[in-house]
């Protein structure tokens, strides 16, 4: 049965395995892995969840893990990452793509895999077993 795309913290649990893993995910594997096929309304709906798990991190002083979600194409984030919220405070001016862009997403990937390889993922509730 997938897992709702509104779901946070089984989106986060996810994320986290991927980042313990050292493994960056496309939007289509993650929607794969939540049980749904690749579209742009899920793709779309699946980034408000992220902007969710970042938000909620954030204030747990956790690094961000939606930079974990890429384009199979270039893999780098979406131009909604790139423009969201936080944009503001990411200390990056520059492209959205290129190499400048790839060298600021590996640097967040990394503080993303350093933070959750000392960590334990957060089990599984009943619902998403």
């Amino acid at each position: 049965m997938p897992i709702a795309l509104s779901d946070v913290e089984a989106v986060r649990r996810l994320l986290i395995i991927a980042a313990r893993q050292r493994r960056p995910l496309s939007y289509a594997d993650l929607l794969f892995e939540l049980g749904y096929a690749f579209s742009r309304p899920k793709m779309r709906t699946l980034c408000k969840t992220l902007d969710a798990v970042d938000t909620a991190g954030a204030a747990r002083g956790e690094p961000e893990l939606a930079v974990l979600v890429v384009r199979r194409a270039d893999g780098l984030p979406g131009e909604g990452w790139w423009a969201g919220i936080r944009a503001l405070m990411r200390e990056h001016d520059g492209p959205w793509t290129g190499a400048r862009a790839a060298e600021f997403v590996r640097e967040l990937q990394e503080q993303a895999f350093a933070y959750w390889s000392a960590r334990s993922v957060p089990a599984p509730r009943e619902e998403e077993r």
